[in-house]
């Protein structure tokens, strides 16, 4: 059967070092943090121009998309990837800017579909929802860093940037002692400064090999051609990026699961 799903780092910017446990979810929210040493680099001669990630609609003999392959091979060094070549499982990602009424559904599913999912969280919706966020991590998802305001990262100078990252790690620490290991950049937008000071804060970024437009509230997907659209773009190491502030995407998501096994595929 193939399957698809959905560090650490030495280097530091400033003072920006954290340990991640490499445990499971569950174990991580209790595991104490692991020492890592501090080296100094100079992030001046690196590029701060701002670069947009898209996956494209080019994909290989295996259906992957080759802008998510291409990012890999380009940025992999930095700790960034946008699909799971060493990895055959498919990972479910869902981006978590505002709560609309659907999460607890979406969790549901997942729940009884027997699948862990990661929920990329900003600051302001961790603090709004900490029901929903305990129950994501006590239902064994994983919870990543979406940064505090949601700016485009390779617009902030290398401190600012820091900043968002680890005063969103320390609130999620803090609040709910859990510590996270996962970042995805606001709008997809990097520069080659921004996912190395990511980086040196202990962190991987995470892009996707599928996304499709389901953000709109206003003008959501027609669920059949949404679920086809999902279901035919399944591909080994698939990472998918949902929104949770989709109808559509919470309606149809046990259809969609359903039908990706049906291929062959499995989940994280």
């Amino acid at each position: 059967m193939k399957k698809i799903i959905v560090a650490l780092t030495a280097l530091t910017l400033t003072g920006c070092a954290i340990g991640i446990s490499p445990d499971s979810p569950k174990e991580q929210s209790s595991a104490e943090t692991v020492n890592v040493e501090v080296k100094k680099q100079d992030l001046s001669k690196l590029s701060k121009t701002k670069l947009g990630y898209g996956q494209g609609v080019i994909t290989d003999e295996k259906n992957r998309t080759t802008g998510a392959l291409d990012f890999n091979k380009r940025y992999g060094e930095l700790g960034a990837k946008a699909i799971d070549t060493d990895d055959k499982k498919i990972t479910l990602t869902f981006d978590q800017g505002y709560e609309n009424g659907y999460t607890a559904k979406i969790l549901d599913t997942l729940k009884e579909k027997k699948i862990r999912a990661v929920f990329f969280l900003v600051k302001d919706y961790a603090e709004k929802n900490p029901d929903l966020v305990k129950r994501m991590i006590d239902e064994g998802h994983i919870i990543g860093n979406h940064s505090v305001h949601h700016y485009s990262m390779p617009t902030l100078d290398a401190k600012t940037c820091e900043s968002e990252i680890m005063d969103m790690h320390k609130y999620i620490k803090d609040k709910f002692g859990y510590e996270m290991k996962l970042f995805r950049p606001p709008m997809g937008e990097f520069s080659e400064q921004s996912l190395t000071v990511t980086k040196n804060c202990g962190y991987e970024t995470v892009m996707w090999s599928f996304a499709y437009a389901d953000w709109d509230t206003k003008a959501q997907p027609e669920e059949h051609k949404a679920a086809k659209k999902l279901v035919g773009a399944a591909h080994e190491g698939a990472i998918y990026l949902l929104h949770s502030v989709s109808k559509t995407n919470a309606q149809i998501l046990g259809s969609v699961i359903d039908g990706i096994r049906a291929k062959g595929f499995e989940f994280n």
